[in-house]
């Protein structure tokens, strides 16, 4: 179940947001009934993340390994190729 609470649980209810995100689960915090932030435990940020930094490292090793460069025009041309067909 997603969790929604105000932004002043953070303060005054913060073993119950760490016991929620403990679990995995992010907790959605408003401020003034509109969304403010999102709180996570850090294994949840990093198993989000993993696969950006993963991806990251084999750009920067394939940069090392060939002299190829490509304008940003170029790439997100091929993207919108592979995408629209």
């Amino acid at each position: 179940m997603i969790a929604i609470r105000p932004i002043s649980d953070l303060r005054n209810k913060f073993t119950d947001i760490e016991n929620t995100v403990n679990t995995g689960e992010p907790v959605f915090l408003t401020k003034n009934g509109y969304g403010s932030m999102v709180v996570m435990s850090i294994d949840a940020y990093s198993r989000m993340n993993q696969n950006v930094e993963q991806a990251l490292d084999e750009a920067d090793a394939y940069a090392e390994a060939t002299a190829e460069r490509m304008t940003h025009e170029e790439v997100f041309g091929k993207l919108r190729r592979r995408v629209n067909g």
